[in-house]
């Protein structure tokens, strides 16, 4: 039922869980991140020895059986794992005591771009070789995309809403449009809302390989994601999950809560151009920040930073710098724009919610993430990416942006609480 008294709730972040190639937890996280630190290296979950891309930013150092009960993560996939810890992180950093609240009333909405897909190679693999019988009995539900956020719910006791959507890397952005309505909804008191992705696997990385959307930059993994920069050659595929804890500035404010940011407002549109390039002009890019800003109540002057997509693609960087040109007009030049992907390499569905957290971090702390390997400028990108070194700031309103394969783009408005 809707309570139409609740349409004007303010949504605020109080709690971010990453886990990321840069970082485990919101402090690891951040001062990877103002400190410009790559997670990209040669990849050790495979030997890649005999592959054109060699190179990946994983998350090394993630062990799901010291954090999730043994028996349950062997029925979980790992991008499935990580979103359960991302959550209870999250959970950890807001503060919050799940005893506190309603659980009926607690929503989990954590998006992924590709779900299983290692999880159906090695199916695949184990049929081919050792016959059909040999196939996990548990291989749908590891591989199904909606186990994110029903395991979330599973693990946290969760009886709100678990929802599940895919928009390719505009994914996770589509999780907080999506639960922050589902609060004004009145569906949800509280949302542990997201994106999560592991799929470094031979598969996973060929495609994109023969695609020519990634870097072989193999000598130099920590300089091969380069967003911005004239000599860019491709992103650099990554793993990982970032959930963070919505709930109502009122109910934030009644526990005490520290709060990160206030979403402002989000936009979605399509290109409805290409399956995988962008539109070379970013007019649907253009468009979801508009509505975006729409939705706020901003006016383009009032914003001070862009986390942008951002990923390294001559393509997609270049169509991002012509949307905030449009966008933002004169007021462009004016703008900070980084892109995290520099560092973390590109999370597909969890980029955005990387972004995101990244953008709350940034306004919580008044700094804003570098771009980092931004050596050669591009004469045709030529936005303030905040190069190589982390930036002091006094922003108060920012967009994250969230561009997919598709063309499904995603923006969410963020502000810094005045209070």
């Amino acid at each position: 039922m809707i309570d139409t008294s609740r349409l004007n709730q303010r949504v605020v972040i109080t709690g971010i869980g990453p886990v990321t190639p840069i970082g485990i937890g919101v402090d690891a996280f951040w001062d990877s991140l103002r400190n410009g630190r790559s997670g990209v290296e040669r990849i050790q979950a495979y030997d890649p020895s005999a592959e054109k891309v060699q190179i990946a930013a994983e998350v090394l150092d993630f062990d799901p059986e010291s954090r999730i009960e043994p028996k349950a993560a062997k029925r979980m996939a790992r991008f499935a794992q990580m979103a359960v810890v991302a959550a209870r992180l999250a959970l950890d950093d807001s503060g919050l005591d799940l005893g506190d609240v309603d659980r009926d009333r607690v929503a989990a909405v954590i998006n992924s771009g590709g779900g299983g897909v290692t999880t159906i190679a090695t199916a695949t693999e184990t049929m081919a070789r050792r016959g059909s019988g040999r196939v996990s009995p548990f291989f749908v539900p590891l591989m199904a995309m909606n186990m994110a956020s029903c395991q979330v719910s599973i693990e946290l006791g969760l009886g709100g809403p678990a929802v599940t959507s895919a928009a390719a890397c505009a994914s996770s952005i589509y999780a907080f449009q999506d639960a922050s309505v589902m609060m004004r909804l009145n569906e949800a008191d509280l949302a542990f809302s997201g994106g999560t992705e592991s799929n470094i696997s031979v598969l996973g990385i060929a495609g994109l390989a023969n695609m020519h959307a990634l870097s072989r930059d193999n000598d130099n993994p920590p300089g091969a994601s380069r967003p911005f920069d004239q000599t860019r050659n491709g992103f650099v595929f990554g793993e990982g999950a970032v959930v963070c804890l919505l709930e109502s500035l009122e109910s934030a404010e009644r526990r005490g809560a520290r709060i990160y940011a206030e979403v402002l407002g989000a936009g979605r549109s399509a290109d409805a151009y290409h399956i995988t390039r962008p539109q070379p002009e970013g007019i649907g890019a253009a468009r979801a920040m508009r509505l975006a800003l729409d939705d706020a109540g901003l006016e383009p002057p009032e914003v001070d930073y862009i986390c942008a997509h951002g990923t390294s693609t001559q393509l997609n960087d270049l169509a991002e710098t012509i949307a905030i040109k449009t966008v933002f007009g004169e007021h462009a030049g004016r703008l900070a724009v980084s892109s995290p992907k520099s560092m973390t390499g590109h999370l597909m569905g969890a980029a955005g919610a990387l972004s995101l957290a990244a953008t709350a971090l940034a306004l919580h702390h008044g700094e804003l993430p570098p771009t980092i390997n931004l050596h050669t400028p591009d004469p045709e990108c030529d936005l303030d990416y905040v190069p190589n070194t982390a930036r002091r700031s006094q922003a108060k309103v920012a967009l994250a942006n969230g561009f997919g394969f598709g063309g499904q783009n995603a923006v969410v408005a963020l502000g810094k609480l005045d209070r």
